[in-house]
């Protein structure tokens, strides 16, 4: 797909310029996939671009492998909601083996989008999952190679913190770059290289990910 193209699918998904609007992720992952991490970056970026921001894992018998699910609320107002997210606008998911224990688009409404970590296109994407709501927006991105690459672990959640937000429009790529050096810095102390590596990890899977 052209950077034209995506950009102009941007331009029909995004809603940073929709004042006050909720906007709702559900991330899933699997644990040591850092899912949990990716909502709180991605919560953290959120706020230093000045929004109103939840951040928050959904907690369950929490083990290396085991299923995991983190969630985000960003708006331009004041949250006044304290309950579980339903119906998420976006969902990212790091683990496609997850797709026989979970329904990915469960709760997604009509316009919603889905962004997966997988080496498939996201028509191959959409048909080996079943999405069969033609309305959800399907993209993908190899988040776990981008990893691999330059991190040196497949660890896909940076990778798709960077999708997300090419997707979704929410922060611009310098603000969010700058926002994850500082958080993961203060994170890895005298190892710049994990930060470095995270950062162009961001990078990267912003600018690969495809969409139908």
């Amino acid at each position: 797909m052209s950077v034209q193209t995506l950009a102009a699918q941007e331009a029909q998904v995004g809603l940073s310029g929709e004042a006050g609007e909720l906007i709702e992720i559900r991330w899933h992952g699997r644990g040591g996939q850092g899912a949990k991490t990716a909502a709180l970056l991605m919560g953290e970026a959120a706020a230093g671009a000045g929004r109103y921001i939840q951040a928050f894992p959904e907690y369950g018998p929490e083990r290396m492998g085991a299923p995991v699910v983190a969630y985000n609320r960003i708006s331009m107002k004041p949250i006044s909601l304290h309950c579980s997210i339903e119906n998420p606008r976006y969902v990212a998911v790091l683990d496609t083996t997850l797709a026989g224990q979970i329904d990915f688009t469960a709760g997604i409404p009509d316009g919603g989008v889905l962004i997966v970590n997988t080496g498939w296109t996201p028509a191959e994407a959409r048909a080996n999952l079943g999405v069969s709501n033609p309305t959800i927006r399907v993209f993908t991105v190899n988040a776990g190679v981008i990893a691999q690459e330059t991190i040196g672990r497949p660890i896909p959640n940076t990778p798709m913190l960077g999708a997300l937000n090419r997707v979704a429009g929410l922060i611009d790529l310098d603000s969010l770059l700058t926002s994850v050096r500082h958080k993961l810095e203060l994170k890895f102390r005298g190892r710049p290289e994990i930060v470095d590596g995270n950062v162009e990890a961001v990078r990267r899977a912003y600018q690969e990910v495809q969409g139908e």
